[in-house]
């Protein structure tokens, strides 16, 4: 009798996990769905496009195989894809040490100011709500050779009006510097929270140690942000890679296709040349660079990041 009451609870209890699993699960479909239409179906379809001959300008198309493949590897296309990376990489080397490295040292600011001083924390995130368009069109104007006020300060100082988004030379740092603008405060933020989280007592043994400003910084500051620096490295290295809204508004590729990045080549190809299919065989190796990048990044930082914090 009590072996049958034990079976009982214990079949009553298999029926209650597999109906609770079965809810989870129907609590997880519409996300899944979600994810699965919005992401891997698009990318799904990007690899099809990649095998025809998709010009906007028709309204027929058909399978070519290989043939846009081919293109990419034997036109001068592919040498335009790698002159656009080259730019896109160094773009993207520079807005990394702009943004991550002023970021720590306003956070470091930040976290010693307290009282009336703390509404410049706002002060300096508030570009994080403006529109990179929006505050593309306000840069255009700063960095104008003829009016610009970046300009009037330097004929002021004595020198020479530069032109900012008509040199080769200084046309891609300008993209950095209104992008390093715009960014700059979220990344402070984001230190600057990760610096609050640090328990005090670890700076307060190492001062009984005899440990200065500096050295508290490099063995206790540094390696307990470096989950924090981690995250910020891969999000914006990625969001870098992407660039497009401020290239678009301050120089459209130019001058001479010195800041034409990688995404702007793609949208170039397919609307401006009209060539769906070859925009997305660049896509596909662009978005297979980034996979390769973001899993090294990965599997390096393993054994470099301090999870203690």
């Amino acid at each position: 009798m009590k072996e049958e009451r034990e079976g009982r609870a214990a079949s009553v209890k298999r029926r209650h996990i597999k109906k609770s699993q079965i809810q989870e699960f129907l609590c997880v479909v519409p996300a899944v769905t979600l994810v699965i239409l919005t992401i891997y179906y698009p990318l799904a379809d990007l690899v099809r496009i990649s095998f025809t001959d998709w010009n906007l300008l028709n309204k027929n198309w058909n399978y070519v195989g290989l043939k846009n493949w081919e293109w990419f590897v034997h036109n001068a296309a592919g040498n335009y894809f790698f002159q656009d990376m080259w730019v896109t990489l160094k773009y993207t080397m520079m807005s990394l040490m702009v943004s991550l490295g002023l970021g720590m040292l306003l956070a470091l600011l930040m976290n010693r100011i307290s009282g009336g001083f703390s509404v410049m924390r706002a002060l300096i995130f508030l570009p994080k709500y403006m529109a990179m368009s929006t505050g593309g069109v306000l840069f255009v104007w700063i960095f104008n050779k003829e009016f610009g006020i970046l300009n009037i300060i330097i004929e002021k100082l004595g020198g020479s009006p530069v032109g900012w988004l008509t040199t080769a030379g200084t046309a891609l740092i300008s993209v950095v510097i209104l992008t390093g603008w715009h960014g700059l405060g979220y990344n402070m933020m984001i230190y600057l929270s990760a610096m609050m989280g640090i328990p005090s007592t670890y700076y307060e043994a190492a001062s009984l140690d005899g440990a200065g400003r500096f050295q508290r910084f490099r063995y206790i500051t540094l390696p307990l942000l470096s989950p924090t620096t981690l995250f910020l490295l891969v999000t914006h290295f990625i969001g870098s890679m992407k660039i497009y809204n401020a290239v678009d508004v301050l120089t459209g590729g130019g001058p001479y296709r010195s800041t034409e990045v990688i995404v702007y080549l793609i949208y170039r190809l397919a609307f401006t040349d009209y060539r769906v299919d070859r925009a997305a065989v660049v896509s596909i190796i662009f978005f297979l660079f980034l996979l390769i990048v973001t899993l090294l990044t990965m599997r390096w930082s393993e054994n470099k990041v301090h999870y203690e914090a």
